[in-house]
Parts: C-alpha cells; sequence; structure tokens
C-alpha cells in the first residue's frame, strides 16, 4: 500500500509460513503497517484487499499464523488451532473465509 509514492504497508500471500501444518494453505505473511500510521484502520483494508484478490484468483480460504491476541478477530479471522513453527515455536493458526 501507498501514500503519495510513499510505501506505508504491505503483506504477503505464500504457500507456507514456515509451520508444520502444510494442508493449510494458503498464508498471509509479513502484515506490516509503519509505526506512525497505525490504528487508522490501513491494516484492515489491506486484509480486505487480499481476502478480495484471492477470491478472485478462487482461493476461498486463508490462513495466518501470529502471536497477536485479538487482533485478528477485528477483521474477521477465526482462531483455528495452534500449529509448531519450523524453529519449534507454538502459535495460533487463524483462517477467514475470502468470501466474507
Amino acid at each position: 500500500m501507498t501514500d503519495g509514492g510513499r510505501i506505508i504497508a504491505g503483506a504477503g500471500v505464500i504457500a507456507n509460513d514456515f509451520h508444520d501444518r502444510k494442508d493449510l494453505t494458503p498464508n498471509v505473511c509479513a502484515l506490516y503497517v509503519e509505526p506512525e500510521l497505525r490504528c487508522r484502520g490501513i491494516a484492515g483494508q489491506l486484509l480486505a484487499h487480499i481476502c478480495k484478490d484471492m477470491a478472485a484468483k478462487g482461493i476461498g480460504t486463508l490462513y495466518l499464523i501470529t502471536e497477536h491476541t485479538s487482533f485478528y478477530e477485528r477483521y474477521g479471522w477465526k482462531s483455528l488451532c495452534v500449529v509448531q513453527g519450523d524453529d519449534g515455536e507454538r502459535m495460533r493458526m487463524y483462517k477467514k473465509d475470502t468470501s466474507l
């Protein structure tokens, strides 16, 4: 996401975000908003854009892993399970139906 030519936020969509549940794919990863622009709904706009784009490509469900609590729920993501990262750390896995 840009503002006046400046990159202010971004995220990726990859097959697997380095966890043991290879069947839960694709994964949203690396969501980032510049610190001075946080709490303005930019992350929500970016997540909505990703869902719309993936739905247009025929992807019905997205997944992500996070250490955050309550952040993604604001945007309709649902807690699914706990996964083990490739580094052995356990993290929460969320999922989102892209049509919602």
